[in-house]
């Protein structure tokens, strides 16, 4: 059976996407760059989205997301572990640790950075909240999978290890550690990760940042 899909829908969501921390205002030349859409066929794709909320079109002629986005993304994340129960944890390791901290949830097939708290080296791993990325690689993914019903027989020594390391799987000189987070049922609700430049973890720091990890994923 084909895949259904809707092109329209797909250019729209598209300039929805050019937006990041980086790019919080982008020009109708900017997103035509980005997108590869005529500046015509996007201020008709963006006139449908200001009128829902997902687009503003400020004074300037400058593009930003709408308030429509936000009230989404309040919805996703209170289907999820409370901020107020994992934020307080990242900015735990972040202080003991000195790198960036993330938990990871997993949405299908794919891992979504439900939190993030950066590291405050100059010289850092920075990961914006939201970001959806696959179960293929990276420590998270691991965990994420291993203590899951999909896990496989390699996963079995990151289940008895009780955590899982990356380095270089997804970002070239970038090395992770990552634990599963359960709740009072045992069921596995996420999980707490910490990354860096591979050349700050050496045996000390990785010896630190599991100890650190288990330590704010065990608390009740």
């Amino acid at each position: 059976m084909a895949e259904k899909r809707v092109e329209a829908v797909e250019r729209a969501l598209s300039i929805i996407e050019c937006f990041s921390a980086k790019d919080r205002e982008l020009t109708l030349t900017e997103i035509s760059e980005l997108t590869g859409l005529y500046m015509s066929t996007i201020l008709r794709l963006c006139g449908s989205l200001e009128r829902y909320g997902y687009i503003v079109r400020q004074a300037s002629g400058e593009f930003r997301v709408g308030p429509s986005l936000w009230r989404l993304g309040a919805l996703y994340s209170s289907g999820h572990e409370n901020a107020e129960v994992i934020r307080p944890r990242l900015h735990d390791i972040v202080v003991r640790t000195k790198e960036t901290a993330t938990f990871f949830v997993r949405e299908g097939n794919d891992r979504v950075c439900l939190y993030r708290e950066t590291s405050p080296h100059a010289l850092r791993y920075d990961l914006e909240e939201g970001t959806r990325l696959t179960m293929d690689r990276g420590a998270s993914a691991h965990i994420l999978r291993a203590f899951s019903d999909q896990a496989t027989p390699e996963d079995a020594a990151i289940v008895e290890a009780g955590y899982a390391m990356s380095n270089g799987e997804r970002t070239p000189n970038v090395a992770a550690l990552a634990v599963p987070f359960f709740n009072a049922n045992g069921e596995l609700r996420g999980a707490f990760g910490l990354s860096g430049p591979s050349f700050r973890f050496n045996e000390e720091a990785r010896d630190l940042a599991l100890t650190v990890l288990r330590d704010v994923s065990s608390r009740t």
